[in-house]
Order: structure tokens, then sequence, then C-alpha cells
């Protein structure tokens, strides 16, 4: 057993740095989610600010650091509840954000991620040989503070995150604020009636969640973009009449957006279920070790293999069913049904989010660490999770005939969305919270204070998510969901995985979805998934079927950034493999994650920013592009291809550079 440090862990400036820098990352990820449907992990960054800034202090030591990291990764996991919240939105029920509401469902789904992690942690931490990927990264790193020079070692890997997240920040400014540079380019023609397009986002934010991702899971989005933007939406185009288009990028784009989209949506579904049945063994397994262990659990001295107390764990597992059931009974109450069937859904909502909660707790905890945090199906998660919740819904209410109107028929949307809110809650806590406890274990922490850490990190989280929530949809509008007429279209937030989980939730209640474009998606999701194993067990390579899917689904102007970034990471290591020993690789390893986390810091806060400007001006009456400038120099496509180049030149520059 690992020797016990009697060092401060849980202390207050610990707490306090790590509660700021969860406030600034949960507003950057909100943000970036809305965008484009993707977070970032915030541990890696958090662990480098921590140690430049504790270092300050003369009895700073790795605990501290480890425990703002673990409080910090709360902004890059419970965001992803905005994945579906402004489907609320979308589907029409909602005009404005309740905060407290929102508030409750961000706090109560993070809140039981963390409790129902605890019983897993000695079977798939201590006990599995799971690697944990972005976990032992951050140990790597954390462990630097207790080297004589990590002082001068973390103050170097801050100013490289601060060097990318002002590049990324001043073409944001560029483009998004000032623009005087276009944020994508465009190009679509017609060949044999056939409609082919394709679009390029210039977003650095894209391209350094590309370069983390890596080439792998880059590769298999580009075939999802080839099949969706190459074949299907070409294919499926050639059956429309021209005349009700304006050109060929109008024409793909609307094919795309409701037939192909169908197709992507339907292979997401297969990717994550088959998912989920390869880790039902490993689950059931594991809990069996959990109820064999559970008095040694509750009766283990050793601070380093402790969790929190069972009393502390039931007690805030009752509250939290407490105020979920609270939260869904004053949801459920707008609709003024009987005070029966208002206890009955209720009641429904709450069992089904702790019991799918449960469920997808120890699958997205296997699946961390398997493939890491960044790889888990969370929005494949978000699917099931919405079907299950929704036919639910739909039997109880066919059972007692409360759909009769189309309020009431709305009303049962929006509820199976608001569960599905905290179903994605557990799982996006659950999915990084192994990782936390990973990192704790390698660096010799206590996985009770790390515990307490990340609550507190959800707590500070669902303070933040609600009020930027409502600060971007009055700054921007959600596709499909404009806060007041005249608003820029164009800037409104595509929020990708809201709009699909609407998109089914509506399409099950209303019986009017066109299933043989998401059969069809199922299918092309077995082929992906036949392909896959073929090649892991024949080559030793993988096409990730998840990623297939989301690569049909996603806009070409999210997918190239991201794809364009993959490349960078593989051609970069390949060309330093040639040039340095494995240490000097792993450092500019090192270096290459946190340049590519400063560009999506930079541009997902100056998106915040903007948003509060604009907030600002609109209330008090003035433009919704309050810093748009009126200069043309040249084509202001052309000048964001230029400027995205010679950036795209810098970030390989400092990479490569000794």
């Amino acid at each position: 057993m690992q020797k016990e440090q009697k060092l401060p862990e849980l202390s207050f400036r610990a707490l306090l740095l790590g509660s700021v820098l969860t406030i600034i990352f949960t507003a950057s990820n909100v943000y970036l989610g809305l965008k484009v449907g993707l977070t970032f992990s915030s541990s890696i960054p958090a662990v480098i600010i921590s140690m430049a800034v504790l270092s300050m202090f003369k009895n700073s030591n790795i605990l501290e650091n480890n425990i703002v990291q673990t409080e910090v990764s709360a902004a890059g996991t419970l965001s992803a509840v905005i994945f579906v919240i402004p489907g609320l939105f979308m589907c029409g029920y909602w005009s404005e954000f309740p905060m407290w509401q929102s508030f409750m469902i961000c706090l109560c789904g993070g809140t039981l991620g963390v409790l129902f992690t605890i019983p897993l942690r000695r079977v798939m931490v201590n006990k599995s040989k799971l690697s944990y990927p972005e976990g032992r990264a951050a140990a790597e790193i954390l462990k630097l503070s207790n080297d004589l020079n990590a002082g001068e070692k973390s103050k170097e890997g801050l100013k490289e995150l601060s060097l990318a997240a002002l590049f990324s920040a001043l073409m944001s400014i560029f483009s998004s604020a000032f623009k005087i540079v276009a944020s994508q380019s465009n190009v679509a023609f017609m060949l044999n009636k056939m409609s082919f397009a394709i679009s390029i986002g210039y977003s650095f934010a894209l391209v350094g969640a590309g370069y983390i991702v890596g080439l792998a899971g880059c590769l298999a989005l580009l075939v999802g973009m080839i099949l969706a933007w190459g074949i299907f939406t070409p294919y499926l185009s050639s059956f429309a009449d021209m005349k009700d288009y304006s050109d060929a990028y109008s024409l793909a784009t609307n094919i795309w957006a409701l037939k192909v989209r169908l197709i992507g949506t339907g292979a997401i579904a297969i990717a994550a279920l088959w998912t989920l049945i390869k880790l039902l063994k490993p689950v059931f397994i594991g809990m069996q070790e959990v109820f064999k262990n559970a008095k040694i659990s509750s009766n283990e001295k050793n601070h380093l293999d402790t969790d929190m107390s069972l009393k502390s764990i039931m007690i805030l597992f009752v509250l939290i069913c407490i105020g979920l059931f609270i939260t869904f009974f004053s949801f459920v109450s707008d609709a003024k049904l009987s005070l029966y069937l208002e206890l009955i859904l209720s009641l429904t909502g709450t069992l089904l989010a702790i019991f799918i909660g449960f469920f997808v707790a120890a699958a997205c905890g296997y699946m961390a660490g398997l493939v890491g945090s960044s790889s888990s199906p969370i929005s494949g998660i978000g699917l099931i999770a919405i079907i299950a919740s929704s036919l639910t819904i739909l039997f109880i209410g066919s059972n007692h005939n409360i759909f009769a109107s189309e309020e009431l028929s709305k009303f049962a949307i929006a509820l199976s969305i608001f569960i599905t809110s905290v179903v994605l809650g557990v799982a996006a806590i659950s999915n990084d919270n192994l990782q936390d406890l990973k990192t704790g274990q390698l660096v010799g922490a206590s996985p009770k204070k790390q515990q307490i850490a990340l609550l507190i990190g959800c707590f500070f989280g669902s303070l933040v998510i609600t009020p930027v929530l409502n600060l971007l949809y009055k700054a921007y509008g959600f596709v499909g969901a404009m806060p007041k007429e005249g608003m820029d279209l164009n800037q409104a937030l595509a929020a990708p995985q809201a709009n699909l989980m609407s998109t089914i939730a509506q399409g099950i209640f209303h019986n009017n979805i066109d299933y043989k474009y998401i059969l069809f998606g199922v299918f092309i999701g077995v082929i992906v998934i036949i392909i896959d194993i073929i090649l892991k067990n024949k080559f030793k390579l993988s096409l990730a079927p998840l990623a297939v899917g989301i690569g049909i689904y996603l806009p070409p102007s999210v997918n190239v950034a991201l794809v364009i970034g993959g490349f960078v990471q593989y051609f970069v290591f390949r060309y330093l493999k040639n040039k340095h020993d494995d240490n000097s690789l792993k450092q500019k390893e090192q270096k290459g994650i946190l340049f590519a986390s400063g560009l999506i810091v930079g541009e997902s806060i100056i998106g915040v920013i903007i948003a509060a400007i604009t907030v600002f001006s609109v209330s008090n009456g003035g433009s919704d592009s309050p810093l748009k400038i009126n200069f043309t120099l040249i084509n202001n496509e052309l000048l964001a291809l230029i400027l995205f180049v010679l950036l795209l030149v810098v970030f390989v520059k400092r990479l490569i550079k000794n």
C-alpha cells in the first residue's frame, strides 16, 4: 500500500482557487458546447494554473494542486447538461430560463454523478487495468510540482497556455466581434442534378479540440463527413426540385438538415448501444466486487484509500432525491394536471433520473478508463436516455389520456427532455470523476477529500451554468428558438445535441419522424461496427463507430477544423519522433496539449465576453452586433483563410521549436 503523506490538502486557498477557475472554465465550456456541441477537459489547464499560482506560497504542495484540478474538472463535465437543456426552448416549451429549476437539475445530476462513482472506485480504479489516459496525464504534470524547477516549468506551461489563448481570442474577436473576417467559407456546385457542398470553419478552438482528440478519432469524423457530404447529401439532393432553392449550397444544407442528420442519429444511437452492451459484463462484475467489499470499504482507516463515510453518502443521496422530486413536481405542476398525475409523473421522473443515472455512471466511468473522457459516448448516452424517458412518459400519458391537447403533448416532450438533462449531469460527472480519482491515486491523495472537492465544484459550476446559458440565449438565441424577432440567424448557437434530443422526443410523441432514415443510419452504424471489429482483430486499428455517426451529424464547418487539428498532431509528432528522445518527446506532447487547451480557452472566454457586451447593448436599445466594424480591405473569407493559415503555422512552429 502506498505510503501516506501528511501534507495540507483540502486547504482554503486550494478550494478558493478551484472555485474561481471552475467559474471561468464552466462559462467557457457552456459557450463552446452551445456553439459546436463540444466541451474541453479543464483538468490539465487547471493543474498548470494551480502550480503557477500556488507556487507563490512557500508551503504549497502537490496535493493542493490536485484538489484544484479535481474541483475544476467539474467545468469540463457538468457543463454537458447544455447538450439537453436548450431542447426545452427548441421544442417551444420554455421562452426564458427558470433559474432555480435549471440550477437544481445541474446540482442534483452532478451530485448523483459523484455519489454513484464512490462505490465503483475500488473496482474501476484500484483493482483494474484501465488506463485512464487523462488521469495519468494530469498526474504526470502534478509530479512536476515536486521537482526543484517545478515553479519555472509550470510558468513555462502557463506561458504556452496564455499565448495560445491570445491567438485564438484575437481570431475570435476579428470574426465574431469586429466581423472583419469570416467565420467560415462555403463551397458548393451541382453535378448531374446532385448538390455537392463543403464548409470550412476558421475556429482555433476546434483545431485545439481536434489536436487533443488525435488522428484516430478525427479520421472517424472524416469518414462520417465523407459519407454525409460526399454520398448521402448528393444522392438525396438529386430527387429535390431545384426551383425550391436559391443555390446549390442551400439545397445541400437543407437536405442534410432534414434527412442526412437523421441518418447520423441512427448511427449514433446504435454505436452508443453497442458500446453499452460491451460494458454490461465488466459493470456487473464490478458491482459484485463493490457489494463483496462493502464492509471493508466502510472500515478502511488509511486516508489514501478512504471514501466519504456511508452516513454522509446516504444523507446526501436522500437530500438529492428529495430535491429532485420537488424540482420535478415544480416542473410538472405547470401543466395543471390532477394532483395524482402530478405526483406520479414527478416520482417517475425522479426514479428514471436515479436508475438510468446509476447505469450510465458505471458505463461512463468504465469507458473513461478505457479510452479517456474525451472519447466517452456522452452524446450516445443522452440519446438512449431521451428515448427511454420519452417512451416511459408516453406509456404513462397514454394510459391516463393526458395528451388530449397540443399544449399537454408539448409538456410531455419537455418533461422527457427535463429528465434527460439530469441523467446527462450524472453521466458527465461520473465520466470524469474516476479520472480524477486515478490522478489522486498516482500522487497519493485522499479519495474522500477529492470527492468533497468535486461536490464543491458541482455547486459552483451549477451556479454559473444557468446565468451563462441565459446570457448566451439572449445575445444569440438557439437555432429554431430566438428570443426576439429580427436577430441574426447566422449568429444563433447551434446546440446540436440539444437539437437532436428535442427532435427525437418530438418524433416519439408526434409519431412523425421519418424512421427510414434513422433505420438506415442504424444499418450504417452496424456496418461500421463490423468494420471496426475486423480492423481491431486483423490490423490492430480502429474506426470508432460513434465518431463516424457524429461526423455525419455535425456540420462540415466543425468537422474540417477538428480533422485539421488531428492531422497537425499526427504529423508534428511523426516529425518529432525522429528528432527527440522519449523524454523530450513527452515534454513536447505536454506542450502541445497545453497549447491546444489554450486555443480552446481563448476563443471560449472571448465568446462569453462578446455575449455579455451584446446583451448589455440590446437591453439598452443598441445593436445586436455592437462591436462590428464596417471596414473591408479584402474579401473577408480570403482574409480569414490567410489568418487561419498563419496562426496554424505559428501553432506548428511552437510545437517543434527546441
